[in-house]
């Protein structure tokens, strides 16, 4: 049976009866994990292999690692990562310091990641923050304007986590760092022509348009849809992703129940999903909600089926990796500076 275009997150540590019993009727593509649903490395591998077993299949399980304020992996169990715009500061410093210890901070976050089950990451982003931005970006972005530094360490991290066999997901295409608003909180508009964002925003996500996997943003641009946000807009997500940007690998949406949407979650994941997105993500964990979402699925089919399958292909190969010797290695690149001499703890 073909998998619904659906990720799915779960109450809390454990899987209950229900859970279980609903996944395996619906078959969702993956699945992702918050902090709610982490507590020891133990148990994170039990609730992986749990999720996996519900649905028969080796399912992509999702995790949201970025490092600094985005990190559901945490203390104690999990090494205290940096923001992302700690490497873009030394990059400033020292461009190959800060690619070597970008590269190794992400190969050691996949490392950390299939340890416990985890075979996909929500990193990294490519949003480039402007003066007056809200700050929901801020310094979860590695750099605040350069699009060089963006481009040279999300390479970075891509190829650290990819190396170490997980699915890396760049977020959130075609860009939110204008945004004005979280988008967690309402729908953020942009009324910036297409050519400032040609020359800015679009850029990272032109680089990296071979890309597996790509999350939205939930944001309107006014010039190409004024009455839709990204993720629900057919026009936007023709013109703009698939053709400006050029990028042709799985669209997974952001999560559904922000309250940047508007609507019931059943009209979401149909508007969604007619407006070409391939996958829709719906994190609440929450049983109801999941079955809303549910009423509007359909299967993977076509070319949203085969970039499923290339962004799971992502994960059947690691590298030899020694992890202690990498992390040895990491703390004594962000040791050369005062300014990063804690971000390794």
């Amino acid at each position: 049976m073909s998998e619904a275009a659906a990720i799915f997150g779960c109450q809390g540590p454990s899987l209950s009866p229900g859970e279980s019993a609903f996944f395996r009727d619906c078959n969702p593509w993956a699945f992702i994990l918050f902090s709610r649903n982490i507590e020891t490395p133990d148990q994170v591998r039990k609730l992986c292999a749990d999720l996996r077993s519900s649905v028969g299949r080796n399912a992509l399980i999702f995790v949201d690692q970025e490092g600094g304020r985005v990190q559901r992996l945490k203390p104690p169990h999990w090494r205290k990562m940096p923001s992302a715009r700690i490497f873009g500061d030394l990059y400033r410093e020292s461009e190959g310091a800060a690619l070597r210890a970008t590269w190794l901070n992400y190969r050691l976050i996949a490392d950390e990641l299939r340890s416990v089950g985890i075979s996909a990451n929500c990193a990294p982003v490519l949003d480039l923050p402007v003066d007056g931005a809200d700050p929901i970006i801020s310094d979860r972005a590695f750099s605040q304007g350069s699009e060089i530094t963006t481009i040279t360490l999300a390479n970075a991290c891509m190829s650290g986590l990819m190396a170490g066999g997980v699915l890396p997901v760049i977020k959130h295409i075609p860009g939110h760092g204008r945004a004005t608003v979280d988008s967690h909180k309402e729908l953020p508009v942009i009324y910036e022509p297409l050519d400032k964002l040609n020359a800015t925003d679009f850029g990272p996500f032109k680089a990296f348009n071979d890309a597996p996997a790509a999350m939205t943003a939930h944001v309107v641009l006014k010039r190409v849809d004024p009455d839709n946000p990204v993720t629900m807009s057919k026009t936007a997500m023709a013109s703009v992703v698939r053709e400006n940007i050029g990028y042709q690998g799985l669209v997974m949406t952001d999560d559904l129940d922000m309250k940047a949407l508007k609507g019931d979650l059943t009209y979401l994941t149909q508007a969604s999903l007619k407006a070409g997105c391939d996958v829709v993500l719906q994190c609440s964990g929450k049983l109801p909600a999941m079955v809303k979402v549910a009423k509007g699925l359909g299967k993977l089919r076509g070319k949203s089926l085969e970039r499923a399958r290339i962004s799971e292909n992502v994960c059947d190969y690691v590298e030899s990796f020694d992890a202690h010797a990498g992390y040895a290695e990491y703390q004594d690149i962000m040791k050369t500076s005062d300014r990063f001499a804690e971000t390794f703890v």
